[in-house]
């Protein structure tokens, strides 16, 4: 159990965790103490409930006192979610635990949670490095608390600070005016500070309206800033403050919050404010025609020297792989060993074939089934994805992901040699008529749950953070038990810690799993393959495809069409007809509803998988609205920019390439 955070520790200090270990039963959860010298535990506690979906309370002799609400996937749904540069709040769910934690964005800014004793409240402290010890998170007087920037604290216009010693200790951050001589009212104005927490201690005058209002404080010199009092613009109002401004704070965050406040400061501070806005416009303006002429040369001479340099480039490309045949983390095979399994990659043994090239399968001398994917040397980006797959997949261990036997470079040569999947792929099952049959319901919610799990280990639970970023049924492969295993990471990225989204002009993927942002932006994310798991959560249960589905009703693909039916009630209408029998009607109405909110129209809408692994294997938790889907019509949706050739068993799963993000 944790007592507290208020003792000195690196692990408490960096980030902090809130929840269950789920095989053991250990609890961790914050109590208060008693008073600052005894650390023995009160009544108030700060926990994270699992019982029915994950939400965060304040008890007190076990009885509550305050909540969060529950976590649906995104956020605890009664905490309005406001995204800060300070910390990133996160709930994470795995096989072994479920907890809530924070982690600072940087690590040198220190900051901690406590439990009041008297209270029950929550305080946040941050560590001042000047003097060593732990304050409340505020600024002094006539000081804007900015909470998302460096240094916190910062003296409003006109004002400087009282003690340049002890500046930065929030008890001590108080501002004083530049000069005590003043020429009010003739010689001063008032500046405008917009989205403000206004200060504390105000007169107020309902009868003003704003233009009264700043003549009243101006011809007042005690009058130090003033206010509307209604911003709804439905009324009029005035507030004016006198004296020192106390508790103002900069609103940041993703809503509009906080309103205008005009405080008084000299005609010098006015002046210099506006010259040097004029003087940033213009350098602003300068500096983006400058960029603009460098960035269009650029192009010119890149797209130049890729003409010239091409024949160039393939030929250093086969070098370098060569060179680094001891860098690869994968065992390495001589040509002749796979030559020999696959009975010199003969057409019989070939098991399909892709952008990348052909797959054959193999057996090799000690009995072991291999599918090589061979890189053709007509493949335009294959050497790239191959480099890409060699270097990462290796990295990888999960049961739900396909395991990686190694790698030949010899010559031109160029393969991955996998392990054997002997039931090919998913779509090879639910696609057809007579094998989806063999697909149960139970059958099919494991290979669900499997999926799921795997995307979370790329996302989340494996050393790397890993964007797959062409996740579809063609890409699952089935081992003899036909359990579900992720591959084909040619095309997958790498993000790191701090990375949320990529901005890229060369859109690869497929059709129909392809997230909006990601098809018309170029904007690639790890809810991009939330998305793209949507969609085949949909195909796994309806046995139909996304793209291609047609209906005489409407022009909606299978998304659409799952969000018409479970609008109306009717969302087991989707169900595959030949699950009728072995299909329990809870889990099928929970799977497509977190389908749905899987394929939502927005990113930040859509739940991580942590969130949906949850979701999907707690049927007690209750779920959020789905929101209107994204791409849910088929018209207007076109393949011509296609540069993959289909596959026999994904007649309409189309890798493209888009040489522009639009």
């Amino acid at each position: 159990m944790w007592q507290s955070f208020d003792y000195p520790s690196d692990t408490l200090l960096t980030g902090m965790k809130l929840g269950w270990n789920l095989k053991t039963g250990f609890e961790r959860y914050l109590t208060s103490w008693r008073s600052v010298d005894d650390p023995s535990a009160t009544d108030f506690s700060f926990r994270l409930e699992i019982n029915d979906a994950p939400q965060l309370y304040i008890s007190s002799s076990s009885k509550k006192v305050a909540r969060s609400g529950p976590w649906n996937g995104v956020q605890f749904g009664g905490i309005p979610m406001t995204h800060n540069k300070v910390f990133k709040l996160m709930v994470v769910h795995n096989e072994d635990e479920l907890y809530y934690m924070y982690k600072p964005f940087d690590d040198t800014v220190l900051t901690r949670l406590i439990v009041n004793q008297s209270s029950g409240t929550m305080q946040r402290f941050v560590f001042n490095q000047g003097s060593g010890a732990w304050e409340i998170e505020q600024c002094g007087a006539n000081s804007n608390c900015r909470t998302s920037r460096t240094p916190m604290c910062e003296c409003l216009k006109g004002f400087v600070p009282k003690s340049q010693d002890d500046w930065g200790t929030p008890q001590t951050t108080t501002c004083v005016k530049k000069s005590q001589e003043s020429d009010c009212p003739d010689r001063e104005g008032f500046l405008k500070l917009v989205r403000m927490k206004v200060p504390d201690n105000n007169w107020s005058n309902q009868s003003m309206n704003t233009q009264e209002c700043w003549a009243k404080c101006l011809k007042n010199c005690s009058c130090m800033a003033y206010a509307n009092s209604d911003i709804s613009g439905k009324g009029s109002g005035c507030l004016m403050w006198s004296g020192d401004l106390t508790d103002i704070k900069e609103c940041s965050g993703s809503f509009s919050w906080g309103q205008d406040l005009y405080i008084r400061v000299p005609a010098s501070e006015l002046v210099n404010h506006s010259y040097k806005k004029k003087i940033m416009m213009i350098v602003v303006t300068v500096v983006s025609i400058i960029f603009c002429m460098f960035l269009l040369g650029l192009l010119v001479y890149k797209a130049w020297k890729k003409t010239r340099s091409k024949g160039k480039e393939e030929v250093q490309t086969s070098i370098n792989m060569e060179n680094r045949k001891e860098d690869i983390e994968v065992p390495l095979f001589d040509l002749a060993t796979i030559v020999a399994a696959t009975n010199n990659f003969s057409h019989a043994n070939m098991i399909g074939e892709g952008g990348f090239g052909p797959v054959y399968k193999g057996t090799l001398l000690d009995g072991q089934e291999i599918a090589v994917k061979r890189l053709s040397k007509k493949s335009g980006q294959g050497l790239e994805e191959f480099k890409n797959e060699v270097e990462l997949i290796g990295k990888l261990q999960h049961r739900n992901l396909v395991a990686l036997v190694g790698g030949c470079i010899e010559g031109d040569e160029r393969m991955l040699i996998y392990e054997y999947m002997p039931n090919k792929s998913l779509d090879y099952f639910i696609f057809d008529k007579e094998r989806r049959e063999l697909l149960s319901w139970k059958k099919r919610f494991e290979i669900i749950i499997g999926i799921a799990r795997g995307l979370l280990y790329l996302h989340q639970d494996s050393t790397l953070k890993v964007v797959h970023r062409d996740l579809k049924t063609s890409n699952v492969l089935l081992d003899r038990d036909l359990n579900p295993k992720i591959s084909d990471f040619g095309l997958a990225r790498i993000f790191g810690d701090d990375d949320t989204e990529v901005s890229t002009k060369r859109v690869v993927g497929t059709y129909g799993y392809m997230s909006p942002e990601y098809a018309t932006e170029g904007i690639f994310s790890l809810q991009s393959d939330v998305y793209s798991f949507g969609v085949l959560l949909l195909e796994i249960i309806t046995g139909k495809r996304n793209k291609g589905f047609r209906h005489i009703d409407h022009h909606h693909n299978l998304i659409g069409h799952a969000w018409l039916l479970w609008n109306n009630g009717r969302a087991l209408e989707l169900m595959d007809r030949h699950l009728e029998d072995s299909f329990i009607e809870s889990k099928v109405q929970r799977c497509i509803q977190v389908g749905l909110l899987c394929v939502q129209k927005f990113p930040e809408n859509r739940p991580d998988m942590s969130s949906v692994v949850f979701m999907l294997a707690n049927e007690e938790v209750a779920l959020p609205r789905p929101r209107e889907p994204g791409f849910f019509t088929e018209r207007g949706f076109s393949t011509d920019t296609s540069s993959s050739k289909e596959t026999a068993n994904t007649q309409n799963a189309l890798s493209i390439t888009i040489p522009e993000g639009r």
